[in-house]
């Protein structure tokens, strides 16, 4: 359906015309100078230094000693982290052993009496995996390990 045609006088531009538009750039306000504000950024910047290298040697000389604490404790750390690791694989063993005390022909340390690893040293450490490691843990702290574990 078509619209009727519109009646009335046709739009026209107002009386002088519309207002001419603005192209020219409009200068802002100036609140400070420009030399001011390059004296108050200069001024600034050498109040940085100041309060930066009077308080360098401080921090430098408390990361030197906090980093040497470090380094003194940390064979200590490591020593006990191996020794509560080879104090739970003895746990572990004793465990299976006890668990596995029923079962008749079960050797600990073998899979029904065959060697795990075959053609190494019976006395070569293999690192367990971590469920192996965990496998008599109760179920609670398992999660909570595992998790710290997987997040490091």
């Amino acid at each position: 359906m078509a619209s009727k045609p519109k009646s009335g006088p046709q739009d026209l531009p107002p009386k002088g015309g519309y207002n001419p538009i603005q192209t020219s750039r409009v200068a802002i306000r100036r609140i400070i100078s420009p030399t001011l504000s390059t004296g108050l950024f200069v001024g600034t910047t050498m109040l940085g230094f100041v309060g930066y290298y009077s308080t360098y040697r401080n921090v430098e000389r408390n990361r030197i000693e906090t980093t040497s604490a470090q380094l003194a404790v940390l064979p200590l750390l490591l020593a006990q982290r191996d020794r509560e690791f080879l104090k739970q694989l003895r746990r572990n063993r004793d465990e299976e052993a006890k668990l596995m005390e029923d079962y008749p022909g079960w050797v600990v340390g073998t899979y029904f009496g065959e060697p795990i690893y075959k053609g190494e040293p019976k006395d070569k450490l293999f690192e367990p995996t971590f469920h192996e490691y965990v496998a008599f843990a109760s179920p609670k702290d398992t999660a909570e390990r595992y998790h710290r574990y997987a997040l490091t």
